[in-house]
């Protein structure tokens, strides 16, 4: 059984088609990637996945149970993480600090609990925070720990967002735009993190990029859409020579092969 299922989603706004009738499965520990031009329709589908917008035909399926019927709020307790192409972390708190944050899912001890601080608050808290080291040790923030992300580098605080949804130690984990701003030493980091991220903690990857090169890199098949609509899927080799992904993406055209 696949990890997600998505099938025959179609959304609108308004006159618009933002997705066409979009089927395609992830499966578990697998590296999937979503590519398209600008407007093609990739946040709008990390936003349908992320329960933040919703489908006028079509179904969603995680394990094979449908999410349509899930609140944002839950996407976290169902093992779904999340980074956005606009970085999304507390300025003024350090890495720590925004790391915690993604903890908050795993909590168990009551409100009562945790301000007595009890024996099994404290427990739960050293737990967390072993969990949070581990994440920082993984990504190699020591230097960073205890600095607020207001003074960071723009770098540095694309892998500290990769780590909060860590924390959270998801099965799956949404990548909007990881490579997005990055140098290109920095792009061949976040390369290696993906790769690691799969290879080490198990956790299947969806990813939106429009680096190219960080896509055929680590990805074991790759959608392709355009206008909303799904022009091709497969392996990074096939999809970048079909022919509507070139006509997409450079405007050849050219006749498929017999």
């Amino acid at each position: 059984m696949s990890l997600l299922d998505v099938r025959d989603v179609t959304i609108r706004f308004g006159g618009v088609t933002a997705l066409a009738n979009v089927s395609f499965s992830v499966e578990p520990g697998e590296i999937f990637a979503i590519v398209g031009p600008n407007g093609a329709g990739k946040s709008t589908l990390f936003n349908l996945i992320s329960r933040f917008c919703e489908p006028e035909a079509g179904e969603v399926r995680l394990d094979g149970a449908s999410i349509l019927d899930r609140r944002p709020a839950d996407m976290a307790s169902l093992g779904i993480a999340r980074t956005f192409q606009n970085i999304d972390l507390f300025e003024t708190s350090t890495v720590l600090q925004n790391l915690l944050i993604g903890r908050h899912t795993r909590r168990r001890a009551s409100f009562a609990s945790q301000a007595v601080f009890s024996p099994a608050a404290r427990r739960e808290e050293i737990a967390h925070r072993e969990a949070v080291e581990r994440v920082i040790d993984f990504l190699d923030l020591h230097a960073s720990r205890e600095q607020r992300i207001a003074g960071l580098p723009y770098g540095t605080r694309k892998v500290v967002e990769v780590g909060r949804a860590l924390a959270m130690e998801p099965r799956i984990v949404l990548l909007d735009e990881p490579a997005s701003g990055l140098s290109t030493e920095e792009s061949r980091d976040m390369q290696f993190w993906i790769s690691d991220i799969r290879a080490e903690l198990g956790i299947t990857i969806l990813m939106v990029e429009h680096d190219m090169g960080l896509v055929s890199a680590v990805s074991d098949r790759v959608l392709v859409l355009a206008e909303g609509r799904v022009i091709a899927l497969g392996t990074p080799a096939e999809v970048q020579s079909h022919p509507e992904v070139l006509h997409a993406f450079l405007g050849i055209d050219r006749e498929p092969e017999a």
